[in-house]
């Protein structure tokens, strides 16, 4: 077959996923992406771009399927952007999770001598967010709550009831899209800027069965508080609290928003491995808290703590790993950049009785070489669990410099892990060991948890 002409349909057959999710087929020596295609698949696929070897493109019918693709439970799936692997069996999506890690750590970070888990897959398939992030969409019935179309920025498809969420959460939902359509207020028009309901924000503990919402929107007051709080009172008792954050920008990001209490409290309480946490609205945490428990598990596993160390737990947040820590050092002092997330972790350490715990705040960055200076004792041990982009280079010199016996580090993304990790060998340490851990069932998300030892010649 010769190489594909952008606009034209092809008759593949998928042999592998790409990281993101997209079925990988071959033509010659040109390469198709293709979204909406599993392994094993013989599809008929659009081609949508190209470059010189390779395309991108999706699946316009599935011709055959591959041994691996089972029914997706969902019945949004495929129009829905979320979930991309629901149609893919479980095992098969924990086992290219459990490559991706090894293959990303191969081919970028270069690493070939460590030793590597087999992946803890995920207790629950189905149901297991404690967040979920919905956006308002215009409909003819009105105001309507959903998840944005796939591969739409602009769509959002209405959604009655996620199954990844529990049922008090969906009913939370259901309340807030009724008081949106008792209202008659407009939403959000992500083509002409203009509108006013743009987000709701739920999370959600099933160990406490509390809830937290937050309505995002243009500027302006809320409508009829007084109706959407007794009607949650009543119906949603879990609900301990509703704020209200405000965007004036046309983008979709609701991080960082400036928000404000409508009613209740600011903060909802989490279970995690005995640890009582109060977690606000833009905390981060974890969205899958039993499988957040097995992270914290292996990383406090792979600390290899007696008791005495020193640890520094950086990009420390609301404290969980922190907190989940201290039993088995000698001392933890947490680095958080967010005053607000410090606070809370303070807030936690004191409500959990942990004496030997302390949370600065501080730019990972910046902050490491004046905190020793300052009198901070220096750690034998790091743990580290930065945001997606992972460690700047700046902040991996920060670390080097800390000089630490052993560095944990949490990743939820591996290309940036690979990347930190050249860097972290090249400084003298070795990647000892990596154990994947799988969040996030159905995404192509994966966590894992890697082990870098100093070596002593270094």
């Amino acid at each position: 077959m010769s190489r594909p002409e952008k606009g034209s349909e092809v008759e593949v057959v998928i042999d592998s996923l790409a990281f993101g999710g997209r079925g990988v087929a071959r033509i010659d020596d040109f390469v198709l992406f293709v979204d909406r295609a599993l392994p094993g698949d013989r599809v008929r696929a659009r081609v949508t771009k190209l470059k010189r070897r390779f395309g991108e493109g999706y699946a316009t019918e599935l011709l055959e399927a591959g041994p691996s693709r089972v029914t997706a439970p969902c019945p949004h799936f495929g129009t829905c952007g979320g979930c991309r692997l629901q149609a893919l069996d479980y095992a098969e999506q924990a086992t290219w999770k459990a490559q991706q890690v090894r293959d990303s750590l191969e081919r970028i970070g270069h690493q070939h001598a460590f030793a590597m888990d087999e992946i803890a897959a995920a207790t629950e398939t189905l149901g297991y967010r404690n967040k979920l992030e919905f956006s308002f969409a215009s409909t003819p019935d009105g105001p309507t709550i959903g998840f944005h179309r796939a591969g739409r920025w602009d769509e959002i498809t209405p959604i009655g009831g996620c199954l990844l969420m529990g049922a008090a959460a969906d009913s939370a939902r259901a309340v807030v899209q009724e008081w949106a359509r008792r209202t008659g207020v407009a939403v959000w028009d992500r083509r002409a800027g203009t509108g006013y309901l743009r987000h709701l924000i739920v999370r959600a503990s099933d160990r406490t069965g509390q809830l937290l919402l937050t309505l995002v929107t243009f500027s302006g007051a809320l409508p009829e508080v007084g109706w959407l709080e007794a009607e949650l009172r009543e119906r949603c008792p879990g609900v301990v609290g509703v704020l209200h954050a405000v965007t004036d920008g046309s983008g979709e990001a609701t991080a960082g928003l400036p928000s404000s209490l409508v009613f209740g409290r600011d903060w909802y309480e989490e279970r995690l491995l005995g640890l009582k946490l109060r977690v606000s609205s833009g905390a981060f945490l974890q969205t899958n808290t039993a499988m957040c428990e097995r992270l914290y598990e292996i990383a406090i596993e792979e600390a290899h703590l007696s008791g005495d160390e020193v640890v520094w737990d950086l990009y420390s947040g609301i404290g969980s790993i922190a907190l989940a820590l201290a039993a088995a050092a000698g001392r933890v002092i947490g680095v958080e950049l967010l005053e607000e997330a410090v606070e809370r972790a303070r807030e936690n350490a004191d409500l959990n009785g942990i004496g030997n715990v302390e949370f600065v705040v501080g730019d990972v960055a910046k902050a490491l070489r004046p905190l020793i200076e300052d009198g901070l004792p220096s750690p034998d041990v790091v743990v580290v669990d930065p945001p997606r982009a992972g460690l700047t280079p700046k902040a991996v010199r920060r670390v080097i410099e800390l000089a630490p016996s052993r560095i944990v580090y949490v990743s939820c993304n591996p290309t940036t892990l690979a990347g930190n990790a050249e860097l972290l060998v090249e400084a003298g340490y070795r990647l000892e060991r990596v154990r994947p851990v799988d969040m996030f069932p159905h995404t192509h998300h994966v966590e894992c948890v890697a082990r870098f030892e100093l070596v002593e010649s270094a």
